[in-house]
């Protein structure tokens, strides 16, 4: 079963330990810059939720998921959403489901609204990461048209929560 668990004191080590393939490094930052990252958005009124994916009780991955703020360019829809910063599956626990059900958590978390409402959720991938576009692709992302760097913007339209209106 995979759950997504805050990173502490103690799972810290592993979570940084964790590495995609040599040929997949162009695609993703290590775990250790993505929780620094994490503190100076924090640190700077940006909202980041970082994540160990578990597999049970063993570590197989990391997430990182921003609301507004990225700290990077960003596209046209982003101060109106969620982003998926990273998600990295570890080399060693690829092609074994983890990555779809991993998004599935991620979504469901997204989709609570935890930093506010809000009406996209997007992330960017490399044109040539077929398996990203892939998977994004078979949860409803679309591509927007738009490119920042070298990395398409891909886009989920969320069901936000009414605004509740006190008179």
């Amino acid at each position: 079963m995979i759950t997504l668990r805050k990173i502490t004191l103690e799972n810290r080590r592993e979570i940084f330990k964790l590495e995609v393939s040599e040929d997949q490094r162009r695609f993703v930052a290590s775990n250790l810059s993505s929780v620094a990252s994490c503190y100076v958005l924090a640190t700077n009124g940006g909202h980041p939720f970082p994540f160990a994916i578990y597999a049970d009780e063993q570590p197989v991955g990391f997430v990182m998921i921003t609301y507004k703020i990225t700290g990077y360019d960003t596209p046209s829809i982003a101060d109106d959403g969620y982003c998926i910063l990273r998600l990295m599956m570890d080399q060693r626990h690829q092609n074994k489901g983890y990555g779809r059900e991993a998004m599935k958590k991620v979504l469901e978390f997204i989709r609570t609204f935890p930093a506010g409402p809000a009406q996209y959720c997007w992330i960017s991938y490399k044109a040539d990461n077929a398996p990203a576009k892939k998977l994004y692709e078979s949860f409803g992302f679309r591509d927007s048209g738009e490119v920042i760097g070298d990395e398409q913007i891909t886009v989920l339209r969320l069901n936000s929560p009414p605004s509740i209106i006190c008179v």
